[in-house]
């Protein structure tokens, strides 16, 4: 390992003093253990990202409540400042409630969309440790106010937005960030299944919160944004201490670079070479004049002339990849029909059923426990069959007839019911989950840039950012459409979507299959 870095995490440098040098010694184990904690602190992170999003969800069931005919318990005294407010909170007490809890999904996830794309571009070229540790903090202080409305007894439309949009804004911090992260420290080999595992985050943060915010919400909402606010701040914390964003940083060699990894020649095989060992040797000077000497914010951009290694493209140049266009769009559908469980799936559950909040909330995360498990299949059947596209195609196709079934049977029992959440969650989460991960990352390294561009984060902000705009669509058309049309035309809404979704793939399809006879002749040859 090479000499002390201009900006190891402080929590390294502490475990470094600790160590005394005696670790220099073993160089192949410390990568090992560098690549793990990578993946814990990233998993860790995009689970809190995702555990402040989910209260509102949950939230709904009380915010909707209309009490002004029902009598006041006797424990409320008449002089109490929350007599009007004792079950219910205003502006949210009226018939126009699912509209106006709507307006504040679409506030949140229309400023997410639009700053997904600005995120990704600004992750190309900052250090992704304070990227991502100053966007945590900012997201829990927003989670934090909208629960701080209760005790200071806030009842403004506007105030809500607010804290929704600049929620919005800095959780875009985190895909981009975690993506590009991993993606620096694993090669591409068994890159669908490592994916698959490590975006179970998305449904362990989306199971953490409704849990979390469900042993609040009858007792004192507030609690369910207070606590993953705080929670939230304080791994963003963990982040600034112990990230290592890339492992050029301290001292190693970056495992996408044929130039200096050692490379198996006895071998092609793509699996196998990205398996082989790390090169043992430190980083030349050139790779380690990459940090910035003026800004721990500026790494891996410089400003000379004569080399363009790790030098960030273009948005333009990124939507030029082949295939960006095409899963960017067919996301588009895939995270509207996935944000719309997400946000209104208690609800749902709790107007379709006899099942009180609490239940319907506990009963919600059935649908991303289904997630996990269609998270990991589709990366498994990715890696297995290198044919995403078409991986991604049958999902959807069977998601049609999965959520025509959940709609019609699922509230019959209880039973009918989990089994059908899990199954939904399956289908609607797994090609969601492998477009933004493996897909994405696939993409950001694609051969068409050539060695010496980088652009994993803004591949990962275009196609996530095209995807949160139907994610901000998805939740407004359901608040919209349960007000007046039901929630039967919810769900031919999202079979519709994942029509589109199936469809906007079909190109890739083609490729996908054709690409596999060719495989299959030359095998055969």
């Amino acid at each position: 390992m090479s000499g002390p870095t201009k900006d190891l995490p402080w929590g390294l440098q502490c475990a470094r003093c600790m160590c005394g040098g005696r670790c220099e010694h073993h160089r192949v184990n410390w990568m090992a253990w560098h690549q793990g904690g990578v993946l814990a602190l990233t998993y860790l992170a995009y689970t809190c990202y995702h555990l402040t999003r989910k209260p509102i969800s949950v939230v709904k069931n009380v915010l909707s409540l209309n009490c002004s005919d029902l009598p006041v318990p006797a424990d409320i005294l008449v002089n109490d400042s929350n007599r009007d407010t004792w079950c219910d909170w205003a502006p949210f007490d009226t018939n126009d409630a699912p509209a106006l809890l709507g307006m504040l999904d679409s506030a949140f996830l229309f400023a997410y969309a639009a700053a997904m794309f600005l995120s990704g571009f600004i992750a190309e070229r900052v250090n992704l440790r304070y990227f991502l540790s100053i966007g945590m903090l900012v997201s829990g202080i927003s989670c934090y106010l909208f629960g701080i409305a209760k005790p200071y007894n806030i009842h403004n439309l506007w105030y809500f937005v607010f804290v929704q949009v600049l929620g919005g804004v800095f959780q875009t911090s985190g895909w981009p960030g975690v993506v590009t992260v991993v993606g620096n420290w694993f090669g591409k080999g068994k890159r669908g299944l490592i994916f698959g595992v490590w975006n179970s985050h998305t449904s362990i943060g989306n199971i953490l919160g409704s849990l979390i915010a469900a042993a609040y919400v009858e007792s004192d909402w507030s609690l369910s944004f207070i606590v993953p606010g705080v929670i939230m701040g304080v791994v963003g914390f963990i982040v600034f201490l112990f990230l290592i964003p890339n492992p050029v940083d301290i001292g190693y060699s970056p495992p996408s670079s044929l130039g200096y990894r050692k490379i198996d020649v006895t071998n092609s095989s793509d699996d196998d070479s990205t398996d082989v060992g790390y090169e043992s040797r430190s980083v030349t000077d050139n790779l380690a004049s990459e940090r910035s000497e003026t800004s721990p914010m500026l790494s891996g951009h410089r400003r000379e002339h004569n080399t363009s290694r790790n030098s960030a493209i273009g948005f333009i140049g990124a939507m030029k990849i082949p295939g960006v266009i095409e899963y960017s769009l067919s996301l588009f559908f895939a995270k509207l029909v996935s944000y719309t469980f997400l946000y209104w799936l208690p609800l749902y559950i709790a107007a379709s059923t006899t099942y009180g909040t609490t239940v319907s909330a506990d009963l919600s995360v059935l649908f991303d426990v289904g997630g996990i498990v269609g998270a990991i299949a589709a990366g498994v059947l990715s890696d297995y069959s290198g044919m995403s596209a078409l991986t991604c195609a049958a999902m959807f196709g069977l998601a049609f007839p999965a959520l025509f079934i959940y709609d019609y049977i699922g509230s019959t029992s209880l039973g009918v019911n989990i089994v059908l959440l899990l199954i939904g969650g399956l289908l609607v989460n797994g090609p969601y989950a492998l477009i933004t991960t493996a897909v994405s990352a696939e993409l950001g390294t694609h051969p068409s840039l050539g060695e010496n561009s980088r652009a994993l984060a803004t591949v990962t902000a275009i196609i996530d950012g095209t995807g949160s705009i139907g994610a901000a669509v998805g939740p407004l058309l359901a608040g919209l459409v349960s007000r007046w049309s039901g929630w039967d035309n919810v769900f031919y809404m999202l079979m519709c979507a994942d029509l589109f979704a199936l469809l906007l793939l079909s190109r890739l399809v083609y490729r996908d299959i054709r690409s596999y006879i060719q495989r299959r002749r030359v095998i055969q040859i």
